[in-house]
């Protein structure tokens, strides 16, 4: 596995940072990987399951969000975050190999690739969140669920069982109405950052990335669904 940094030009002309994983063999798939809120793609969960992913022969993109980037301790708003993620997409496409592509991203980064799945993109095979916010913490009535009717390709959902932003018991009543379906994943005893106590955290990185790379080896059988017009 190799890994390659590169810019990626944004919409008003700045610029912003993201990282190639290349598999040692030809990859036979590629995940967009988006941050949470707090840390950029540097972070160690970020590098270590791009790695872990690349291992399997996924190619993993993962880049900064312009607030990220531009070290502001604010997120953007969603709209700005969902054009960067699209926008680095189409960079990932232009300059990689033609595979199946997926996206998604850990907590708000999962959560703008739900966003961008539900308004539609071209031959997009799914989406996967690690520790989906479904609502902030000690706030359950503000669950960010809106958006799900709209998503037509297959979810991937991989929830820690302690995630104060909510639990996959929380989860599973919307689960059932995503069109394009939906897998929930708990993950026993992990947290919001799928840390589980007094586990290594090699360990159960090494449980998800099997669950990841099972589902995608699954989704690349059939055909891409249709963009939302």
């Amino acid at each position: 596995m190799t890994t390659t940094d590169f810019r990626v030009l944004l919409d008003n002309g700045r610029t912003t940072s993201a990282r190639r994983y290349a598999p040692s063999v030809a990859p036979w798939a590629r995940l967009i990987l988006a941050h949470g809120a707090g840390a950029g793609h540097d972070h160690p969960f970020m590098v270590e399951y791009a790695t872990a992913l690349a291992l399997d022969g996924v190619e993993v993109v993962t880049f900064n969000f312009p607030y990220m980037d531009g070290r502001r301790g604010a997120p953007d708003r969603a709209p700005v975050l969902e054009t960067c993620l699209r926008t680095v997409v189409d960079a990932a496409r232009a300059h990689g190999p033609s595979v199946a592509l997926f996206i998604g991203g850990k907590a708000m980064g999962g959560r703008m690739a739900t966003h961008v799945a539900a308004q539609g993109l071209h031959d997009l095979r799914g989406v996967i969140t690690l520790g989906y916010p479904l609502h902030p913490p000690g706030q359950p009535d503000r669950l960010r669920t809106a958006h799900l009717s709209d998503l037509r390709v297959p979810w991937l959902i991989v929830q820690g069982e302690r995630d104060t932003f909510g639990s996959p018991t929380e989860l599973a009543p919307f689960v059932d109405a995503v069109p394009g379906g939906a897998r929930l994943v708990p993950v026993s005893g992990a947290d919001h950052s799928l840390t589980v106590r007094r586990e290594p955290p090699e360990v159960t990185r090494s449980h998800v990335v099997a669950e990841v790379t099972a589902w995608m080896r699954a989704q690349t059988l059939t055909a891409p669904a249709s963009p939302v017009s």
